[in-house]
C-alpha cells in the first residue's frame, strides 16, 4: 500500500479516494452517496459462498475512477445483475451505497461492500485513456484485508466466471519445461503389482509411467465444505504391465495441472492406493494390447501421504523402459457413419466456430453448474459434410476459446451421436483435449499416418477459396428436432422436450443467465405472421426504441408495408415480457446509450406485456425505465376507426426513438415495419383479452452467422465468447462490418396459447442456402414452399431452376394455418444485457402427431 504522502498525491483529484475516505469516517459502517459515484467494473471473480441464502455464489468487483481502484464484494441483491450479464467487466457504473463488513470470526479482518447501484452505463469517455489498470494504485482501509484472492478468507481462490471446471487465477503453475533429472529405476513397482500392496500395510515402490488421457477438472466444492481447493483430475496412466487410473486431488490440481499433459512421463513417490470409483466415464482405448485395472486407482495428495512427482523430460525418457506411446484412433469424416460405436480422435480445418452457449448441469446436489460449450463444423477433404463438432469446455480455456476458421483442429476421445439414425454427429467427452494452429508442435499425434495425409490435402487448398466458405456465430441448434414429436413431462433429453404452458415461459426466462441455452415446446395457434426483410443497416449500435401501443386498420388477410401505418415496430434487440424482477431487473440495470461508441452494444432494455402497457398509458406515465434526459421517450396508445368493427386491429407496438447524437445515421432512424403481415380470423378479437404478450424484437444481429476474415478475427472472437473476468482496454471490441452468411428475411410468428390468455411472439429464421451452417447434416426434404411446410421443415426448396423463391412471396400462404393447432419448438439464450433470443426450430401440427401415435 502506498504512503499516506503518496496516497495523497496520487489520489488528487479522485471522486473514489474522497467517497472512500468518506466511508473510513462513517460511524454506522455505511454511506448513502448523495451523488452517485461513477466508476469502471475492471474485474469481476467468483467464488463459492460460505453460507448462502439464496445464491450458491458470492462475486468481488474490482472498479476504478482511474487514478484509485478497490475491490468490493457485490451485495447480493445485486448478483442477479452479474448472472445476467449486465453487471461486466468494460461497464461504467454509478454506485449509490457503499459499506463495511467486519469478519467477526477473524481479527483484523473487514472488507468493502457495494450495497446498491444507481445505474449501468457503457464505459464513460473519461476513462478511453486508461491503458494499465494493474498499476493503478489500489486502495486498503487500514482494517480492510489486502488479498488477492476472494474477499471472504474462507476461500482460497477464483473460479472462472461462467463455468466451475476451468483453471482461473494466479493459484495454477503454468507449464514450464521440467528441469534435467537423472532417476534411479531399478527398483520400482509395476502397475500389475500395486493390488497387492492394496491389501497390505507395505508401501509400494515409485512408480514411473506415462499420461495416455487426461479429463477435465472437476470442481467438487459445496457451502460450508472446509476443503481449500476441492478440485479433482483423472489421468489413465500406463507401464510395460498395463493401464490404471490415477486421480489428482485438491491443491495438487492447481500446482500440476498444467504440468501433467498427455504424453508426460512421470516419476511418483508417496502415492496412495485406493479402492477405484466405478460410476465414472472413462476414455476408450481399443489399440493397446495392454490389461486395464479397474479394481484400484493411484491417489496423489498433498497430505497422508504427501505425494512425490517427478515429470521426467522427454529427453531423459529412456527406450528400455518400455512405456508405452500414447494411442490415437484417428478417424476420417467419411469412416464416422462406419465406426460410431467408437471413440474418434479427428483433426480438421475448421469452417464454422459457432458462440459459445451455457446449459445448466441436471446435478441436483451441490451448487447449481453450467457447462459451456460451442459447435464448430471441420472438414478433411475425406467427405463434402464437415465434421460436425459440439465441443464442450475441455479445461483449456485458451484453446476453446481461440477456435477460429481456417485453423487446424485436433480433439480426442469424440462420441458419436446418431439421431434415430439420421444424424451423426460427434461430441467431447470427460476425456477430450483440444489443440489447435499454435499448439501442435511436439503433440504425440504428429507422425499419426490421417495426420500426415490431412496436412498433404490441406497443401493443394487455396486460402481465398476456402475463406468464403467460412462463417462464425449466429443461432446455431442442433440436431434438429425429430420429424416426430414425443412429448414428455420430465427427465427430457436433449432432443424430448417437454411441453410447457405459454403463460410458463415467464417463469422459464426469469430464471434464464447469461448465456444459458433451454429448449421449450408450446401448443397453441398460430395467431399472426410478420415478415421483415433484412439489411445490414437496420441494426446500429446505439438505437435505443422503447415499445407503444398501435392501432392498425388491417384491410385484407395479406398486407405489404405501405396498407398499414404501424406493426408492432420492435426494438432491434431487445424482447418485451412483463417485468420478470422487481428486485434486479429495473431500470438502473439497463445500460443507456450515451453517446457513439463504435465497440458498444450496450441497448436500454425494460420488460413489460401490453395490458401493462396500455394501463400505464392510460395512467399517464411517460416512461418505464429512468433515462438520462436525451433518451426521453413516452409510451402513448394511437387510435384510429374502422368501418367494420371485426377488422380493427388493436395492438401493441412501437415507435422508435431514437438517441440525438446517432440522429445523422439514416440506417438508425430505419423503421421496422414488417414487409408483410397476416392475421387470423380470431386473432383480432381475442387480442384484448391476453393477459401476457411476450414479444420479440426484431432479429438481433448476433442470431445470424456472418462471415470470417482475418482482418476481424479479434473482434469476432470476444463477440463469440463469453464476457471476460478481466477487462484488458487493448483488447476492447473496435467497429467491424457484420456480412450476413444468407439473411434476406425472417418471420415473427405470434402463437397463441389454447386458453386464448397468453401469446408469444418468437422468430422463425428458415435456412435459404446451403451456405447457412444450419443446412449441414440437415435432410433437405422436398415440399411445397408453403410457410407452413417451411416451418415444419425449416427450409425452403430449391426450384428447378435452382433458384430460391423470395421469402417474402411465402406469406401469400399464411392463411393455411388459419384455426391450425400447432405444438412450437423453442430454443432460448439470453444474450445478454436481458436481450433474449426467442427462435422457433420446428413446428408440429398437432393432427400429425395424434395420428403418429395412433399409429
Amino acid at each position: 500500500m502506498a504512503s499516506a504522502a503518496d496516497r495523497s498525491d496520487s489520489g488528487s483529484g479522485s471522486i473514489l479516494l474522497a467517497a472512500l475516505e468518506q466511508l473510513r469516517g462513517a460511524l454506522n459502517l455505511s454511506i448513502t452517496l448523495g451523488s452517485p459515484l461513477t466508476v469502471a467494473v475492471i474485474a469481476v471473480d467468483r467464488y463459492l459462498s460460505l453460507h448462502p441464502t439464496t445464491e450458491s455464489y458470492s462475486y468481488d468487483l474490482t472498479v476504478t475512477d482511474g487514478r484509485w481502484r478497490v475491490k468490493c464484494q457485490v451485495a447480493e441483491c445485486l448478483i442477479r445483475r452479474v448472472k445476467n450479464g449486465s453487471l461486466r467487466c468494460g461497464v461504467g457504473v454509478r454506485l449509490s451505497h457503499l459499506s463495511v463488513v467486519h469478519d467477526e470470526t477473524r481479527l483484523g479482518h473487514s472488507y468493502l461492500r457495494i450495497d446498491d447501484i444507481h445505474s449501468i452505463t457503457e464505459m464513460p469517455e473519461m476513462f478511453d485513456n486508461m491503458k494499465d489498470v494493474d498499476n493503478i494504485p489500489q486502495w486498503f482501509r487500514d482494517d480492510v484485508i489486502r488479498t488477492n484472492g476472494p474477499l471472504q478468507l474462507t476461500r482460497k481462490h477464483y473460479l472462472s466466471l461462467w463455468i466451475n471446471d476451468d483453471p482461473h487465477g494466479s493459484v495454477w503453475i503454468a507449464n514450464n519445461p521440467p528441469p534435467h533429472v537423472v532417476l534411479d529405476v531399478s527398483s520400482i513397482t509395476l502397475l500389475a503389482d500395486l493390488e497387492a500392496f492394496f491389501y497390505s500395510s507395505k508401501r509400494p515402490l515409485p512408480l514411473l509411467v506415462r499420461i495416455l488421457h487426461r479429463s477435465r477438472i472437476r470442481y467438487y466444492g459445496k457451502p460450508g465444505q472446509n476443503i481449500d481447493f476441492p478440485f479433482q483430475v483423472y489421468y489413465e496412466v500406463a507401464d510395460q504391465s498395463g493401464i490404471m487410473s490415477m486421480v489428482l486431488w485438491n491443491e495438487l490440481c492447481p500446482e500440476w495441472f498444467h504440468r501433467l499433459t498427455v504424453g508426460s512421463v512421470l516419476y511418483l513417490q508417496q502415492f496412495a492406493v485406493k479402492p477405484s470409483y466405478q460410476k465414472r466415464s472413462r476414455p476408450q482405448i481399443s489399440t493397446l494390447s495392454l490389461m486395464a485395472f479397474r479394481s484400484i486407482e493411484i491417489s496423489l495428495n498433498a497430505r497422508s501421504p504427501a505425494t512425490v512427482v517427478t515429470v521426467v523430460p522427454p529427453k531423459c525418457v529412456q527406450l528400455q523402459w518400455g512405456l508405452p506411446d500414447v494411442p490415437y484412433n484417428f478417424t476420417t469424416r467419411s469412416e464416422v457413419e462406419a465406426n460410431s460405436n467408437h471413440a474418434h480422435d479427428i483433426i480438421g480445418l475448421v469452417t464454422y466456430v459457432g458462440r459459445i452457449e451455457r446449459i445448466r448441469s441436471k446435478e441436483k446436489s451441490g451448487p447449481e453448474k453450467f457447462w459451456a460449450y460451442r459447435w464448430v463444423h471441420a472438414v478433411d477433404g475425406t467427405s463434402d459434410s464437415p465434421f460436425i463438432l459440439e465441443i464442450f469446455s475441455s479445461s483449456q480455456p485458451e484453446i476453446f476459446s481461440n477456435i477460429c476458421p481456417m485453423t487446424y483442429l485436433v480433439c480426442t476421445q469424440m462420441r458419436a451421436c446418431q439421431e434415430a439414425g439420421r444424424f451423426v454427429y460427434l461430441t467431447s467427452s470427460t476425456e477430450t483435449q483440444l489443440f489447435i494452429t499454435g499448439c501442435h508442435k511436439k503433440q504425440p499425434y504428429v507422425n499419426e499416418p490421417k495426420v500426415k495425409a490431412f496436412i498433404q490435402w490441406t497443401k493443394t487448398l487455396k486460402d481465398s477459396v476456402m475463406l468464403q466458405k467460412t462463417a462464425v456465430g449466429g443461432h446455431y441448434s442442433y440436431p434438429p428436432a425429430p420429424p416426430t414429436f414425443t412429448p414428455t413431462t420430465k427427465n427430457n433429453t436433449a432432443n424430448e422436450t417437454s411441453i410447457i404452458a405459454v403463460a410458463e415461459l415467464k417463469g422459464e426466462l426469469q430464471s434464464m443467465q447469461y448465456r444459458e441455452h433451454k429448449r421449450v415446446a408450446i401448443q397453441g395457434y398460430v395467431a399472426a405472421v410478420q415478415y421483415h426483410s433484412w439489411r445490414p443497416g437496420d441494426q446500429q449500435p446505439g438505437v435505443n426504441a422503447l415499445q407503444e401501443t398501435s392501432q392498425i386498420h388491417q384491410q385484407q388477410g395479406i398486407s405489404d408495408a405501405g396498407s398499414f401505418r404501424h406493426h408492432t415496430m420492435m426494438d432491434e434487440r431487445s424482447v418485451v415480457l412483463r417485468k420478470i424482477d422487481s428486485t434486479s431487473s429495473d431500470s438502473d440495470s439497463a445500460i443507456p446509450p450515451k453517446r457513439k461508441r463504435p465497440h458498444s452494444r450496450a441497448k436500454q432494455r425494460q420488460y413489460f406485456t401490453r395490458s401493462k402497457v396500455q394501463s400505464d398509458s392510460q395512467a399517464g406515465f411517460t416512461s418505464h425505465v429512468e433515462e438520462e434526459p436525451s433518451n426521453e421517450a413516452g409510451l402513448e396508445e394511437e387510435e384510429s376507426e374502422s368501418e367494420d368493427e371485426h377488422m380493427l386491429i388493436r395492438h401493441s407496438a412501437a415507435r422508435e426513438v431514437i438517441d440525438q447524437r446517432l440522429s445523422g445515421s439514416p440506417d438508425a432512424q430505419a423503421t421496422s415495419q414488417p414487409a408483410a403481415l397476416w392475421e387470423s380470423s380470431i386473432w383480432p378479437v381475442v387480442k384484448q383479452n391476453v393477459t401476457d404478450h411476450f414479444c420479440c424484437g426484431k432479429l438481433d444481429e448476433e442470431s445470424i452467422a456472418e462471415k470470417f476474415n482475418f482482418d476481424d478475427r479479434e473482434v469476432l472472437l470476444q463477440h463469440l465468447n463469453l464476457c471476460p473476468a478481466k477487462w484488458t482496454p487493448d483488447l476492447t471490441p473496435q467497429t467491424h462490418t457484420h456480412t450476413p452468411v444468407a439473411c434476406t428475411g425472417y418471420f415473427i410468428l405470434t402463437i397463441l396459447g389454447l386458453n386464448q390468455k397468453a401469446a408469444v411472439d418468437i422468430l422463425f429464421l428458415p435456412v435459404f442456402t446451403p451456405d447457412d451452417p444450419r443446412a449441414a447434416g440437415v435432410p433437405h426434404s422436398h415440399h411445397d414452399n408453403s410457410l407452413l411446410s417451411c416451418l415444419t421443415t425449416g427450409h425452403v426448396c430449391v426450384q428447378p431452376d435452382g433458384s430460391c423463391p423470395d421469402p417474402g412471396s411465402l406469406m401469400s400462404s399464411a392463411p393455411q394455418m388459419e384455426s391450425e393447432r400447432v405444438v412450437c419448438i423453442i430454443d432460448l439464450c439470453l444474450l445478454g444485457e436481458n436481450r433474449i433470443e426467442m427462435i422457433c426450430s420446428k413446428l408440429y401440427r398437432t393432427t400429425d402427431i395424434c395420428q403418429a401415435e395412433s399409429a
